[in-house]
């Protein structure tokens, strides 16, 4: 298992040059839902859910699953290789919830990897695939409404991950969240900063970047789903009553200037998830909230993406494994935490 890294500055590689490795995508059950679920929306080149539309800013096309699913590699190559940063594999977790799941491959990976366990995903899109192994299943739900499950169910286990930029009360989800877990049981957030930092300096010289950071933040908090909230997360949770809170903090470098072989790799990963978040990130929320055209929206995102495509700036972004625990001895049922 990697260590978090957060304090150890990163070494930059002279030598290293820009390849077209690094500018290319490395990425190569049953489902329950009405029919009209996928009855999807189009806007701007881009398709969009139809379940709860317009609640979710982000695309789920084949081009946003095929991010999803390189971001989904970066996460294991940060922990290196683990799904999950909780305790839980001494304790033999039962019945696991994944919320906001979207292609459905950590959940498909934890059924694999606990096959004594109940996996299950939600989220508002059914993107995930027809076969699932017998322990794992898929619905289509909005984490953000009253949840359906029966806290005489508890879950021994809920994972998150990415869905800064989506959800509109955080404080209402985890109380949720703790209300559905059984005393003992844990909770986990997966989420990266949306600003970039550097060791030396030079991402103060990435004007376009930080401005469109800048921006995606203000569309966001109009939009009313911040998505700057990894670092928010540890105090809402224990405002909520989790205990043992932890939040781990790995650096990942954006571009394959990292002496460290490790850290190249990661690198190379990292950029081309960044490359391929710009658009999809942006394009509905710069139109829809900013006043943008669409022309307008993506020559402002050419220029973003032109200079993260270069290693001229020696940058990395902030990943957070965020858990907590909720108390072996508080037995409140979601009832009488209401």
């Amino acid at each position: 298992m990697s260590q978090p890294n957060v304090n150890e500055r990163i070494q930059i590689d002279t030598s290293d040059e820009d390849s077209l490795f690094e500018t290319q995508t490395l990425a190569g059950s049953n489902l329950s839902f009405a029919s009209s679920v996928r009855d999807y929306t189009y806007e701007n080149g881009r398709r969009y859910h139809a379940y709860r539309n317009g609640q979710y800013p982000f695309p789920n096309d084949e081009e946003e699953q095929d991010r999803l699913a390189l971001l989904h590699h970066l996460f294991k190559l940060l922990t290196g290789g683990d799904l999950h940063r909780a305790p839980i594999h001494n304790t033999s977790p039962r019945r696991i919830l994944d919320i906001g799941t979207g292609t459905g491959e950590w959940a498909l990976e934890m059924a694999e990897d606990n096959p004594q366990a109940d996996i299950i995903g939600t989220d508002l899109s059914p993107i995930q695939p027809n076969w699932a192994p017998p322990n794992c299943r898929f619905f289509i739900d909005d984490v953000e409404s009253d949840w359906t499950f029966s806290p005489e169910e508890p879950f021994d286990y809920i994972h998150s991950r990415s869905m800064s930029g989506g959800i509109e009360d955080w404080p209402r989800l985890l109380k949720q969240i703790y209300q559905h877990l059984k005393p003992g049981g844990w909770f986990e957030v997966q989420e990266f900063e949306p600003s970039v930092h550097s060791d030396d300096g030079s991402h103060e010289h990435a004007t376009a970047i930080s401005n469109w950071h800048d921006l995606l933040e203000q569309a966001c908090e109009k939009f009313g789903k911040p998505i700057n909230i990894a670092t928010k997360m540890s105090r809402w949770m224990a405002e909520q009553g989790f205990a043992n809170i932890t939040d781990d903090v790995y650096k990942c470098p954006m571009g394959g200037w990292a002496k460290n072989r490790r850290y190249k790799e990661l690198g190379r990963v990292g950029k081309m998830v960044g490359l391929e978040a710009i658009e999809p990130y942006s394009i509905a929320l710069f139109t829809r909230i900013m006043g943008f055209t669409y022309q307008e929206a993506q020559e402002y995102l050419d220029k973003v993406w032109a200079e993260l495509a270069c290693n001229k700036h020696h940058l990395y972004v902030r990943f957070h494994f965020i858990y907590g625990q909720r108390p072996f001895d508080d037995e409140t049922t979601s009832s009488e935490a209401s």
